[in-house]
């Protein structure tokens, strides 16, 4: 039996009442240590679920059970005595997931191989980033589609997030994109450096002749936002005034909005 519960993005009571009911009747708890961070020590989920915690890197969540290397489906499938029963029964095993469980599709490809292997599963939803944007003030209908800046690296410089807010500001939509982080090497982008990167991709283009004016701009509007559903740091402004924000611990991400109803504007004063 495998349990895949959100957390939410607070601390580690952001749980669901469902979701720690499923912890506390689990054999082992994992968390999921890759697509995001947690805003807590895991030592005090563990105080709070009553459960030693592991944690899960991508090799683990995404490793071919078949080769011994996906330990999560290996426990999820594996039989043990029941101490109060005393009969057999399949193991209980919790996927802790920063957010909602759904929100990558890691993890729906879990549930397609808990399908294929016949392991029971169950998903515990909570609040996850595409929604608790809404704190900002725009619309969330009025998104388009959500990209990421990842971490450029000496041959891997992908320019991505720029197609898709072009795509987006073509449809007056408006974009979020979300910034890469390594939890395990301990890096995490910042809204400073997925400005630079976008700023860099349009100034790029404008020299390789490809456009004639970047689309994105040092006086471009976006918002700068870090730790959302925590404690909400957001800084509106243009690109090259929020350069200069210190935003502080991650996560951060980055929204470049499109066109702004009057109401969006008025909240657009909150951050200033």
């Amino acid at each position: 039996m495998l349990y895949l519960i959100g957390l939410g993005l607070g601390n580690e009571k952001d749980i669901t009442i469902n979701g720690l009911e499923a912890v506390k009747e689990c054999d082992v708890v994992y968390l999921e240590n890759y697509t995001s961070r947690l805003q807590c020590d895991v030592s005090k989920l563990e105080k709070l679920y009553g459960k030693k915690i592991i944690l899960a890197e991508r090799c683990d969540i995404e490793g071919e059970e078949s080769k011994g290397k996906n330990p999560i489906l290996e426990n999820a499938k594996a039989k043990i005595k029941d101490e109060k029963t005393g009969k057999e029964r399949t193991k209980k095993v919790a996927l802790l997931v920063i957010g909602d469980p759904m929100g990558a599709t890691t993890h729906t490809d879990m549930l397609l191989r808990c399908k294929r292997l016949e392991i029971e599963f169950k998903v515990i939803h909570n609040v996850s980033i595409l929604n608790a944007v809404g704190i900002v003030g725009l619309e969330l209908y009025k998104y388009g589609k959500t990209t990421s800046i990842p971490f450029p690296e000496p041959n891997f410089q992908p320019e991505t997030a720029y197609d898709v807010y072009k795509l987006n500001k073509r449809n007056d939509m408006h974009t979020l994109c979300l910034l890469d982080l390594r939890p395990s090497e301990e890096r995490f982008m910042t809204v400073n450096d997925g400005i630079k990167i976008i700023l860099d991709i349009g100034k790029k283009r404008v020299k390789d002749k490809i456009e004639k004016k970047a689309l994105f701009r040092e006086d471009t509007f976006c918002i700068g936002c870090a730790r959302i559903g925590s404690d909400n740091f957001i800084k509106a402004g243009k690109a090259k005034d929020l350069l200069d924000v210190d935003f502080g611990k991650p996560p951060h991400c980055l929204i470049i909005p499109g066109k702004l109803h009057f109401v969006e504007e008025d909240a657009m004063k909150l951050w200033e």
